[in-house]
């Protein structure tokens, strides 16, 4: 056992001098009305603008809520950070749902001590930024690194100012630029004291080969600053960045006890949400559970092949599958699910309606048919548009048509065909959150490749772009189709002609959406709001035909009980669709003056 003086060092006494040491690094409680901040020059409520987001000092704050409301008022795309916070749950407890204790440990190197390495790098240089052409460099770097990026402008016209150094490593043999690092001399930017100041931002090339490029950057900074006076070099690192830990402390970094706090944002989710859910859920109930834990609302997965999961806050619990959830009840529920039940009610609060007949009544199938001369055939209960043909102009296609749709459902609707646009428009709540144009899948032709290539490809790719949950099966409605426009699926499609493989628009046979929730008609928002209350449906998705979705020409065809609640972008759907279920997680929002969300 080592002695001090008398007196043993045991385990409990090393801690407390430790926390000692830790104690005296940290601002005394009569700090800030010290003579040493109260100094000519020193700057109040210090906030510096980095280019990616603005810097904020907290000492310099004498009041926390003027430190919350710059983070509430951060620019969109943005990160703004509040450094050296000393009572970060003084802060969380001003705005608990907008504000996060970031997940960084501080670290500080002492300059007295620090030593520049005599050897420096041969194959790169580290130099200042020096050209609009660096910037450029840099923000590509960053972008490629996953940062928030920087206009190359804010770069060049801040390349000579006072408080911040910006480096860049430069490749010898090829001139390109292959890391960068950012330095704050506390000084010049607030009128520090202390003359502290920070790292920020080092990156580095992921694809460079040079070895120790971060290294060398972070010593040429703490060289600039230990060459301006400056006492120490502080920066933050994520908790779990180990591998740029240990470099720091190679280097000479000791951890010191300051927080960092910044504004919950989609730049900063990963920080406040923790890993993703491996939830085995699809796409369409992902999206509600991925919002759900943004708001800190609980989610247990029930059955994830089936897209049931349960939401709970506030002693409030939900259980939903997918966007269907308990508020809609069994009555509402039928009420959609039975397509001759939802199309007698929508003529009875009086929208338009296509003519129909029960698939069973062959003599009025083909009445309506003749009369007609085309025809949609559909399942009286299905979704995702499993056994609907539309188009369907001879009766031997008529025939096929309904013997296929009850292999889904034994009851069948024929309707009279209306040509058009097909629109989805999405009502939660009572309210219009969304309307989109579904387009049906179409081809291109290359001159080269055959239709059933041409499917296939596009095929693929909109499944890439849904994670599967998108794809045009090549099925005898597909064959079909292309048999309408005068193909057959082995024939080569003449470059630049179009072809339409789908007639339906559904985003699970490979349609797409296009949204136009700001042009859309005032006739089509009142029937849409009359046909939910008419269903009982607080989440429904409705779908018409339509000549243009600004005009007041429409047929109502069907509504959905599920709605699909991915692609809607731009319209926040899903931040709706957790309104209604949850409202105690709405807030004020200051740019707006009105209700945000979490």
């Amino acid at each position: 056992m080592t002695q001090v003086g008398q007196r043993p060092v045991t385990k409990a006494l090393q801690h407390r001098l430790k926390r000692k040491r830790e104690q005296s690094m940290l601002p005394k409680q009569d700090e800030r009305a010290s003579p040493l901040n109260a100094q000519e020059g020193f700057s109040r409520n210090a906030d510096l603008d980095c280019g990616w987001g603005h810097l904020l000092f907290a000492p310099t704050f004498d009041d926390p809520q003027s430190l919350i409301d710059i983070l509430l008022n951060e620019a969109p795309d943005r990160r703004d950070i509040a450094f050296y916070v000393r009572d970060p749950h003084v802060l969380l407890a001003l705005a608990p749902q907008d504000v996060f204790l970031d997940p960084s440990h501080t670290y500080r190197l002492d300059l007295s001590t620090f030593r520049a390495v005599a050897d420096p790098p041969r194959t790169f240089t580290v130099r200042r930024l020096c050209s609009e052409a660096d910037a450029h460099a840099v923000n590509r770097i960053y972008a490629a690194c996953g940062m928030v990026s920087v206009d190359p402008a804010f770069f060049w016209s801040k390349r000579d100012h006072r408080a911040r150094i910006y480096l860049v490593a430069e490749d010898n043999k090829t001139g390109e630029i292959i890391g960068s690092v950012t330095g704050i001399d506390h000084a010049r930017a607030f009128g520090d004291p202390e003359h502290g100041s920070s790292l920020w931002c080092l990156a580095v090339d992921q694809r460079a080969s040079h070895a120790k490029i971060g290294e060398a950057l972070t010593r040429h900074l703490a060289g600039q600053m230990a060459a301006r006076g400056c006492n120490y070099v502080d920066l933050s690192v994520i908790h779990d960045n180990e591998s740029a830990i240990r470099l720091y402390e190679r280097l000479g970094f000791e951890r010191i006890p300051f927080f960092t706090v910044k504004r919950k944002n989609p730049i900063n989710e990963k920080l406040f949400t923790g890993k993703p859910l491996e939830t085995g859920l699809n796409p369409y109930a992902r999206i509600i559970v991925d919002e759900a834990r943004r708001r800190g609302i609980s989610v247990d997965v029930l059955d994830a092949p089936g897209g049931f999961f349960r939401l709970s806050h506030g002693g409030r619990s939900i259980v939903c599958r997918e966007s269907l959830t308990e508020l809609t009840s069994a009555v509402a529920m039928s009420r959609c699910d039975d397509k001759q039940v939802t199309r007698r009610l929508m003529r009875e609060i009086g929208l338009p309606v296509p003519e129909g007949v029960k698939g069973d009544d062959e003599a009025g199938a083909l009445d309506l048919l003749h009369r007609a001369g085309s025809v949609v055939v559909k399942p009286a209960r299905g979704e995702q548009g499993r056994g609907v043909c539309v188009d369907i102009r001879s009766e031997a296609d008529l025939t096929q048509a309904i013997d296929a749709a009850k292999t889904l459902c034994p009851e069948v609707i024929v309707e009279t065909f209306m040509p058009g646009e097909d629109l989805r428009v999405l009502v939660i709540g009572g309210a219009i959150v969304a309307a989109a144009l579904r387009k049906r899948p179409r081809i291109q032709g290359n001159g080269e490749d055959t239709i059933r290539t041409l499917i296939e490809g596009l095929s693929r790719r909109r499944a890439a772009a849904t994670d599967g949950e998108s794809r045009i099966p090549l099925d005898g409605e597909t064959e079909r189709c292309v048999k309408a426009g005068g193909y057959h699926l082995d024939d080569i499609l003449p470059a630049g002609e179009s072809l339409e493989v789908r007639r339906t628009a559904n985003l699970h046979t490979g349609g797409t959406l296009h949204d136009v929730t700001q042009i859309l008609h005032a006739d089509i928002r009142a029937a849409s709001l009359a046909a939910a209350e008419a269903l009982g449906m607080p989440v429904v998705g409705l779908d018409y035909i339509v000549k243009a979705p600004e005009d007041n020409a429409f047929i109502f065809i069907e509504a959905n009980e599920r709605p699909g609640l991915a692609n809607h972008e731009p319209q926040p759907v899903v931040e709706r669709f957790l309104d209604l279920l949850f409202p105690q997680t709405l807030r004020l929002d200051p740019h707006q003056g009105g209700l945000a969300h979490a």
